[in-house]
C-alpha cells in the first residue's frame, strides 16, 4: 500500500514553533515528531511505500527521515519548487499506483488507514474523504428576521458540521486529469467534482482526530502526549 504525506507547508499558523524547523518535525512530548508518528502508524497499518511531498525546509525533513528503513518502509521524496497547494503536488509524482492514501503531515488520528484505503478500492471510488463531526458554538444570540421583523431567536446555539480530516484516498485517474505542476487545492478538487458530476465519497469517522494547525492545538497535544500515545497506537520509549 502506498501513502503520500503532504509536508511542504510553512506552518505559519503554528509560529513561533515553526520559525526554525518545519511543522512536521515539531516534537510532541519530547519523544517523537508529528510526522514520525504518522509514519509509524502507516507502517504498522501495512503501508510499505511512503512519499513525502516537501518544499519548505525540505533538507531538514530529508536529513531526518532518510530512506525510511528505520521505520520499516520505503521512503522517498517529491520536491516542490513552488507552492502547489494540497492536490497539485501529486502531479509531480510519476509512479503513483492505481489507488493511494493522501494525508496532511500535521494530523493525529486513530483512523484505521488500511481499512480506509481498502474500502475506497472495494467501492471503486475516485475520491474518498474522511470526515469528522465538529460542533461550533456561537457565543451570541442568533436572530432570523423577515422584512425587518424577528422570525426566530436562538441564544448561543451550537451548529454541527462534517469537516474534512485532511485524509483522502484517490484514484490515479483523478491526478492524470490535472495539469502537471499547477497549483490546485482540495477545495478545487471538491468543487470540480461537483461541477463534473463526480462527487467525492464521504466517509464519516467518529474516533480520535486532532489537526495540529494552531499553537493551542499543538500545546494540548504536547502536554497530553503520554495519554494520546495509547490512542494512536504508539509505544513510548
Amino acid at each position: 500500500m502506498r501513502a503520500i504525506i503532504l509536508a511542504g507547508g510553512k506552518g505559519t499558523r503554528l509560529r513561533p514553533y515553526t520559525t526554525l524547523i518545519p511543522k512536521p518535525l515539531v516534537p510532541l512530548g519530547g519523544k517523537f515528531s508529528i510526522l514520525e508518528i504518522i509514519i509509524m502508524q502507516l507502517s504498522s497499518s501495512g503501508f510499505t511505500h511512503i512519499t513525502l511531498a516537501v518544499n519548505h525546509l525540505s533538507h531538514l525533513i530529508m536529513a531526518y527521515f532518510g530512506d525510511g528503513s528505520r521505520w520499516g518502509v520505503k521512503l522517498d521524496y517529491s520536491i516542490e519548487e513552488s507552492e502547489l497547494s494540497t492536490i497539485g503536488p501529486l502531479t509531480l509524482i510519476r509512479d503513483l499506483p492505481e489507488n493511494f492514501l493522501v494525508m496532511n503531515g500535521d494530523i493525529l488520528s486513530d483512523l484505521p488507514y488500511h481499512e480506509f484505503l481498502q474500502d475506497h478500492v472495494k467501492a471503486g471510488c475516485e475520491v474518498s474523504v474522511a470526515a469528522y463531526r465538529r460542533d461550533v458554538r456561537i457565543d451570541f444570540g442568533v436572530l432570523k428576521h423577515v422584512e425587518g421583523k424577528l422570525a426566530s431567536f436562538e441564544e448561543k446555539p451550537t451548529f454541527h458540521f462534517d469537516v474534512s480530516m485532511g485524509i483522502y484516498c484517490l484514484n490515479r485517474q483523478v491526478v492524470e486529469r490535472l495539469e502537471t505542476g499547477r497549483t490546485y487545492g482540495f477545495d478545487n478538487l471538491m468543487l470540480d467534482g461537483l461541477a463534473t458530476d463526480r462527487p467525492a465519497t464521504i466517509r464519516p469517522f467518529s474516533g480520535y482526530w486532532l489537526d495540529i494547525g494552531r499553537p493551542d492545538d499543538y500545546q494540548y497535544a504536547d502536554d497530553n502526549f503520554d495519554k494520546l500515545a495509547g490512542k494512536l497506537g504508539i509505544s513510548l520509549p
